[in-house]
């Protein structure tokens, strides 16, 4: 088995032994300046929201935040937003579409938020070439399956585009964070391609029941396996055996920048996640830190 990188710097190393071109990372945040300067005040409060501290390892301007990226080998950089209340998706779409136009390996991303109107914009989104979708119901306060979000729904799922969903209940629980909304909206829409952000911690369990009953779902690594996660989130030994059979449908995210810990810790953490005999090992990294994440996103044509 590849020996997982000591450090960040030792991340291509780690790659190239590994013998994938890149990382998938489908879950990265680049935001307006404005913007972003709120949420990582918002971390910077977490000892009272959370009860411990949230220090963001890359708080760096957008140039030395792309620099860090690509040095640490992701294919394509996604630009992940989201609105916490009406009036929002539009603008932030308008944004990330000038984002992804500033260098080719920007992934152009989009968002929605259910209002009056939001199937127009999805539509256009779409149209105008977003290839990734995000959408935060505990931050956005609402419910995945309101009817005003049908039509989104319905066009996301006829154009095969990803959806990064944060719906699992932790590091809070919200009014309509956990799997039943999201089961019911797959109900409704199964040929969707919803990537459970987080492993759909801390309903590990029920969200990969989903994965295993919907083809296009999947699991994002976002925050999984990491010492700060597992201080609080822990999953039990039935959910680390059910992973080898879901190789295929989990993909690697990070939460870059926003992360208390270096990038690299991410990769070790998936690393330790068990041997090649248990049915983990370079095989199973490789789908997850690479196949998966360019199927996806449609990385060199996948």
């Amino acid at each position: 088995m590849t020996i997982e990188p000591r450090d960040d710097a030792d991340v291509p190393r780690f790659l190239s032994e590994l013998g994938i071109p890149g990382l998938a990372d489908i879950h990265v945040h680049f935001l307006p300046e404005r913007m972003l300067a709120k949420v990582w005040d918002y971390f910077d409060q977490a000892a009272a929201g959370y009860g411990r501290a949230w220090p963001i390892t890359y708080r760096f301007d957008t140039p030395t935040r792309l620099r860090i990226a690509r040095e640490l080998g992701l294919a394509r950089i996604p630009a992940l937003t989201y609105p916490h209340k009406p009036g929002m998706a539009a603008w932030l779409n308008d944004w990330n579409a000038e984002f992804a136009a500033s260098a080719p390996d920007i992934l152009h991303c989009a968002t929605l938020y259910p209002e009056p109107g939001v199937d127009e914009y999805v539509a256009r989104a779409i149209g105008s070439g977003a290839r990734l979708f995000k959408v935060h119901i505990q931050v956005g306060a609402f419910s995945p399956a309101d009817p005003l979000l049908d039509p989104a729904w319905e066009a996301l799922a006829a154009a095969r585009l990803p959806v990064v969903i944060h719906a699992g209940s932790a590091p809070r629980p919200g009014r309509h964070t956990g799997p039943e909304a999201v089961a019911r909206v797959l109900a409704d829409h199964p040929e969707l391609r919803l990537v459970i952000a987080h492993m759909g911690m801390p309903e590990y369990h029920a969200f990969a029941d989903l994965a295993e009953q919907y083809p296009g779902v999947h699991l994002d690594t976002t925050m999984f396996n990491t010492g700060f996660t597992n201080a609080t989130t822990p999953f039990d030994a039935a959910y680390r055996a059910r992973l080898p059979g879901l190789r295929e449908r989990i993909v690697l995210g990070s939460d870059f920048p926003n992360i208390p810990y270096p990038y690299s810790h991410q990769l070790q953490a998936l690393c330790r996640l068990g041997s090649a005999d248990e049915g983990f090992g370079d095989d199973w990294l490789r789908a997850v830190l690479w196949d998966n994440g360019a199927r996806l996103m449609g990385i060199d044509g996948t």
